[in-house]
């Protein structure tokens, strides 16, 4: 039996806690509500958690600065979300690791389909008639193992990736040397309901540079072609 999906929600509004606690309840989920970093990290501590929705204004530490460090100890897929609905507060979110943004006030029948669309992007293929499926993609050295979700560098070394990285990386593997609009990266890594957040892609594409390109300023994998969006200028290989 599969075990039930359980989210950890950081916002010190306590109806809005409630609200979305009790939605998802509904279908479903467990949750756990903080209503600061300090209540988070003693959650946390106490248990595992399968996503994080944080709000951005919070009392003491940030929404932002948990974030940073959030993503920097785990790998939980990260939803901000917040009444903060200004491009730059975007970008800085994503830039910081979040997987996914949604603005206050916010629908919950879209906040249940994000949730369910970042769960999907991060978890794992599932075993066939009991035999391990194995699917990688190998260019330059480097391997992206797409059942356990792990990007291997040519020196043996593996390398930390959010969820949302993790997925363009693999669309990109899926179709090198061909040019994608922003458009099609992001159905094909957010899927329809993300919305037509752009700038998304291009934070997303200068996160991955600065972890696969030798140099980040002079990229030799993801080059952009101006006015149409980007190429992954590489032979891939499937193993």
């Amino acid at each position: 039996m599969t075990s039930p999906v359980s989210i950890l929600i950081v916002e010190d509004d306590a109806e809005i806690g409630e609200f979305i606690s009790l939605y998802l309840a509904a279908h479903d989920i467990q949750t756990k509500v903080a209503s600061n970093a300090q209540e988070m990290d003693a959650a946390f501590g106490a248990g595992a958690y399968d996503l994080l929705i944080l709000d951005l204004n919070l009392p003491g530490e940030d929404g932002l600065s948990i974030c940073r460090r959030v993503r920097s100890e785990r790998r939980i897929p990260i939803i901000i979300l917040t009444a903060q609905s200004e491009d730059i507060d975007k970008i800085l979110g994503l830039e910081l690791g979040a997987d996914d943004y949604i603005v206050k006030p916010f629908n919950s029948r879209e906040l249940l389909a994000r949730i369910r669309a970042v769960l999907r992007r991060t978890e794992a293929p599932s075993p066939v008639d009991g035999r391990t499926v194995r699917q990688a993609y190998l260019f330059s050295g480097w391997r992206v193992d797409v059942l356990a979700r792990e990007v291997v560098a040519p020196c043996g070394m593996k390398v930390a990736m959010t969820g949302a990285e993790f997925d363009l990386l693999h669309a990109l593997c899926e179709n090198p040397n061909r040019v994608l609009t922003r458009e099609q990266l992001i159905n094909m890594t957010h899927g329809p309901t993300s919305g037509p957040f752009e700038r998304s892609i291009d934070v997303l594409i200068s996160r991955l540079r600065q972890k696969i390109e030798a140099d980040p300023k002079k990229p030799a994998f993801i080059q952009t072609v101006r006015s149409e969006g980007y190429i992954f200028s590489t032979q891939v290989a499937r193993a």
